[in-house]
């Protein structure tokens, strides 16, 4: 299925993968682009050093393109741009708008940059940028999100930019994609369908935490950094919910020790990146150290398996996933379900 995002991106299905701290490494990102779809290393959780080794693993795993997702805010960005020149990386996503400078830096080297936005008018500033194309999350993805569903940001959006659409949030098989074709995108991006996958290195038993999930498990909180944030509901989040500012402080500042261990961060560099994510907000300080050190409450569950102390980002569609193919079946089902849903919609005619 040949659309605008497979011929910017050069791959054969109008898929992307997105780059999901601790999730999206080499051996998923390399399964996806093997099976046809677009790959997204999650970069902001790695070291310069791990981001190399990871660009380079997935070059040995596949011959097919690939991405890199970065934080244009990240003090290092410029470092990590080069690595993604020098690696031959494809594209380069954005979960934050990069800057014009940074946008013409990597299309001056031939990498294709397409940003994440959750509003209309971030995506007339990063066009008119120069971007090449633009991922827009509805309210339906996990992780940050928003309030505006896909169903009715994605076509304000289509309607808004002249440049290749992707549609993500609520999206997990081939009915989805044909419906995102119809409002006008040129295809869609998956996080919890793909960490739901065989290939991914999630622990076992995290994923069947997910799949045991209902859609009425997968919430929406502001009790972990101050912003909205969809995940699943564990005993964390609703210790954070529950707990006053001064317990919130005392938990924050332990898991912050943590991350610091862990990153190699000072206490100023991490309150520093903490002031940086509060985007005009109102934070405690409990929830300017979470924002902080998001990325250990997230390993604590993606890579330790600690359900209970961890925090579980999620799309609304683990509600409704209860299997753990292949990328590569995940793939060929998404596209099989997508060309009888064209076939009935012919047929109806």
């Amino acid at each position: 299925m040949e659309t605008a995002l497979t011929r910017l991106a050069g791959i054969r299905h109008p898929i992307v993968q997105t780059g999901m701290g601790w999730v999206a490494g080499p051996r998923l990102v390399s399964a996806t682009a093997n099976a046809g779809a677009l790959g997204v290393l999650a970069s902001a959780t790695m070291t310069l050093d791990q981001l190399r080794a990871a660009i380079a693993e997935v070059r040995c795993r596949t011959d097919a393109p690939f991405g890199v997702n970065l934080r244009a805010d990240a003090a290092d960005a410029g470092d990590r741009v080069r690595l993604i020149v020098e690696g031959g990386v494809r594209v380069a996503s954005f979960a934050l708008a990069p800057s014009p400078e940074l946008i013409a830096e990597l299309k001056e080297a031939g990498v294709v940059v397409i940003p994440s936005v959750g509003a209309r008018r971030h995506a007339e500033k990063v066009a008119a940028w120069g971007a090449d194309a633009v991922i827009v999350q509805g309210g339906e993805g996990g992780g940050h999100t928003g309030e505006v569903a896909t169903s009715v940001l994605l076509p304000q959006v289509v309607d808004a930019v002249r440049i290749p659409v992707v549609a993500a949030g609520g999206f997990f098989d081939g009915r989805g994609l044909v419906a995102a074709l119809a409002y006008g995108a040129a295809g869609v991006a998956m996080g919890t369908r793909f960490l739901l996958t065989s290939d991914s290195t999630v622990p076992d038993a995290v994923k069947a935490r997910y799949l045991a999930a209902t859609v009425r498990d997968v919430t929406v909180t502001r009790a972990v950094d101050g912003l909205p944030h969809r995940m699943l509901r564990t005993d964390l989040v609703t210790a954070l919910e529950r707990s006053g500012r001064a317990r919130s402080l005392l938990h924050a500042i332990r898991r912050a020790a943590e991350f610091r261990k862990l990153s190699g961060l000072t206490w100023r560099q991490m309150v520093q990146d903490g002031l940086a994510l509060r985007h005009g907000k109102d934070l405690t300080w409990s929830q300017v150290l979470l924002a902080a050190n998001t990325p250990m409450l997230l390993r604590s569950a993606m890579v330790e398996g600690r359900t209970d102390l961890g925090v579980m980002a999620s799309g609304q569609v683990a509600g409704v996933i209860d299997d753990l193919p292949s990328c590569a079946e995940l793939v060929e089902r998404v596209m099989k379900e997508a060309e009888e849903a064209r076939a009935r919609l012919a047929a109806a005619r």
